[in-house]
């Protein structure tokens, strides 16, 4: 594509990767596990994804975006979007397209600046790798959110590429409830669109006179989690609640999965949210937490590292500082939790899972880390 240079041995790469500090080591229900910390210094990381190569890409909410290979950060990476960095917003997720080594294309999430205020838009780019600096071109943003605001909070926003094609992504309510259950309105939805920005014919509203055609799901509150599960081969979201009632959900199109007519939390005031727990017409979540563990990315673990939690949904929390591993059955259903990491790392933005298996912690803050988890020998 641009002479890509292909890293050799991925596993035995990652594995050389040099470590700021002696592993830790941690005993888990059915393993036990050591981390390294990779990088430091980022500046609130919030979404990572990895080329082919075994490098990865990392956004950092302040707009830049970097390269993680061989062992270090480049620098910022030129023609990110503008950002409006706000609050909760700035430079969110990044996703790297399956054909990455013959394209080069990724997808970039962020708070968009704009009339009104902002909203979250999706943005299609080039990654060229041809030279010592990476650089990003043909720059093209392919949604933008149809109602900015001056709000600071409920951006989302992760981004999925299903295999149909299509990509998935979320907003969130933008602090405002009531949006979440408006067909015009982007927020609080699960959102579907083609690669180009065009609008899959198979949308629950793509046919719908003055809906949204790009929503697939409504009634969400802010999920800042989202993953395609290999499993159940869906879509899976993850979502702060207000006071209680994070969730866990499996959008199907067209349904409403019940912010804020229902909720398993109550309001920062202690009132009832809406109906209370549940009402005819809105969904129940696949798992839900009370109380919130403020929970961001997400990730089906799949890898040979780590057998004992194959098909695992791994869930990143922001509060308590843990990876919530949610143990599923042969069918994906969920059936108990572990509480991994507790208050060793921090805050956790994000979690992956590497080419070789291990898995790759992002901490929100100012000057974050990478954290890789592995097994030790």
């Amino acid at each position: 594509m641009h002479n890509l240079v292909l890293r050799t041995a991925l596993a035995s790469a990652l594995l050389a990767l040099p470590s700021f500090a002696a592993a830790k080591s941690f005993a888990t229900d059915k393993v036990t596990v050591s981390s390294e910390t990779l990088a430091r210094g980022l500046s609130n990381p919030w979404g990572l994804d990895f080329l082919p190569d075994g490098s990865a890409l990392v956004t950092e909410r302040s707009g830049q975006l970097r390269l993680y290979a061989d062992g270090a950060l480049s620098a910022p990476i030129p023609g990110v979007p503008a950002v409006a960095e706000t609050g909760q917003g700035g430079l969110l997720d990044v996703a790297v397209a399956p054909d990455f080594a013959e394209t080069g294309t990724i997808f970039l999430s962020y708070s968009e600046p704009g009339e009104g205020g902002a909203g979250t838009a999706i943005a299609r780019a080039r990654l060229v790798l041809d030279g010592e600096t990476p650089r990003l071109e043909d720059v093209t943003t392919i949604f933008s959110m149809n109602r900015k605001t001056g709000a600071g909070q409920h951006f989302g926003s992760r981004i999925v590429l299903h295999p149909d094609g299509t990509l998935f992504f979320t907003i969130g309510d933008r602090g405002e409830g009531g949006r979440a259950q408006d067909p015009t309105d982007h927020a609080g939805s699960v959102l579907r669109i083609n690669r180009d920005g065009s609008i899959p014919q198979d949308n629950p509203f793509a046919n719908t006179p003055d809906a949204a055609h790009e929503i697939w799901s409504m009634g969400h509150r802010n999920p800042q989690g989202m993953v395609f599960d290999p499993v159940t081969q869906s879509v899976w979201t993850v979502e702060h609640g207000a006071r209680g009632g994070d969730e866990v959900n499996r959008p199907e199109a067209g349904k409403n999965y019940g912010w804020p007519v229902i909720s398993y939390g109550v309001n920062y005031s202690g009132t009832q949210i809406g109906q209370g727990t549940e009402a005819p017409g809105y969904e129940q979540p696949e798992y839900y937490w009370d109380p919130s563990i403020a929970p961001s990315g997400a990730a089906v673990y799949e890898g040979e590292m780590f057998p004992e939690w194959e098909g695992d949904l791994l869930v990143a929390a922001l509060k308590y500082h843990l990876v919530a591993r949610l143990e599923r059955d042969e069918d994906g259903e969920i059936t108990g939790e572990e509480r991994l990491f507790r208050g060793a790392f921090g805050r956790i933005r994000d979690v992956n899972v590497a080419p070789d298996g291990s898995i790759w912690l992002l901490t929100d803050k100012r000057k974050g880390e990478i954290i890789r988890i592995f097994r030790p020998e």
